[in-house]
């Protein structure tokens, strides 16, 4: 529920709103950051706990959950991935427990955290870190490197030059190719980022509005919002990862 001392205007902004450190270009969003490494240690001690309590016997519920996800994202990758790397499905199953994590955050109760974080003078706590921009354009641009690096390995510098000039329509385009192949390379991240970070700052909006009606509208509402939003936000992880796998999978192939 919205605190009596704030109009609905400034409830909104409040929780839109990022701890934040610096300003400008340089500033920090020490919320997003916190929320995402403390995010990804989950996700680390989880399979490292799976990891160590493995038997070949029948498997224990840690074990068990952490094997189906190795199964499937394994899976995944084998039907989309066409090169040969040992990196591509650890990444694979990284991105997706990880930014599952960093959407599901946002289902725990709404104001607890902030009403938490202004108990002890904090005035601004958001923990959803792929409803801010920079997190998800932080991960879509880690990812761009990596096209961009098995683009140069598998198919040289040369070869990558190549495909940069004389692709799609041949070396009587060059200048047009260059740009057109410039604006297909710079709009996976973009793509990347901005799918993600929309859905989920437009949930996260829609769960700032819910907490502005009579509680018992907001207990039903939000209940139905959630479900919903879990698809959502299992969905979204699972197309962050695919096109990871398909972008590397087309820097591996080389013609």
């Amino acid at each position: 529920m919205a605190s009596e001392n704030l109009t609905a205007g400034e409830y909104i902004k409040h929780h839109l709103g990022h701890l934040t450190v610096g300003e400008g270009f340089w500033a920090i969003n020490i919320d997003t950051m916190a929320w995402s490494i403390g995010l990804g240690v989950v996700f680390l001690l989880i399979f490292l706990k799976a990891a160590k309590t493995a038997t070949a016997g029948v498997p224990n519920g840690v074990q068990n959950f952490a094997e189906i996800l190795v199964e499937f994202v394994d899976q995944q990758v084998k039907d989309s991935f066409h090169g040969r790397s040992k990196l591509i499905a650890p990444l694979a199953l990284t991105i997706f427990v990880w930014v599952f994590l960093m959407n599901i955050v946002k289902l725990l109760p709404y104001d607890l955290f902030p009403m938490l974080a202004n108990a002890v003078g904090i005035e601004y706590m958001r923990i959803n870190p792929t409803s801010d921009i920079n997190a998800t354009f932080g991960m879509s641009i880690a990812v761009f490197l990596l096209i961009i690096f098995y683009s140069i390995k598998i198919k040289g510098f040369s070869g990558f030059g190549k495909e940069m000039i004389f692709t799609p329509f041949g070396k009587y385009l060059v200048p047009f190719n260059f740009i057109m192949k410039v604006v297909e390379e710079l709009a996976k991240p973009v793509s990347l980022s901005l799918r993600l970070f929309g859905n989920m700052y437009a949930g996260g909006l829609i769960f700032t509005l819910i907490a502005l009606v009579p509680w018992w509208i907001a207990w039903t509402v939000g209940l139905t919002w959630s479900l919903f939003k879990l698809l959502i936000i299992t969905l979204q992880a699972f197309i962050f990862m695919m096109l990871t796998i398909v972008y590397l999978s087309m820097a591996h192939e080389d013609h």
